[in-house]
């Protein structure tokens, strides 16, 4: 498969969405509410992005993709840290 290349904003909505659900999964936060509605936020600006919208074709890899891709970048920033 040819690498797919993605939009800056919207590899940061998805790293975003990640660390937000990462939040989620903490127990005893006081601010799930906040946390939840920023991920519904983040789905939808990733979901409805021109990016998917423009009918590429491999949507549901370009998807999976994304993810990959910000799931990466995400844990290349933490080992820099």
């Amino acid at each position: 498969m040819e690498p797919t290349t993605f939009p800056q904003d919207l590899v940061q909505a998805q790293r975003d969405w990640i660390r937000t659900y990462e939040a989620l999964a903490h127990p005893g936060l006081s601010c799930n509410t906040e946390l939840r509605r920023r991920l519904l936020e983040l789905s939808a600006q990733i979901w409805w992005h021109p990016f998917f919208t423009a009918g590429g074709g491999r949507v549901p890899a370009a998807r999976a993709e994304l993810r990959r891709l910000a799931r990466e970048r995400a844990q290349r920033t933490a080992r820099a840290s």
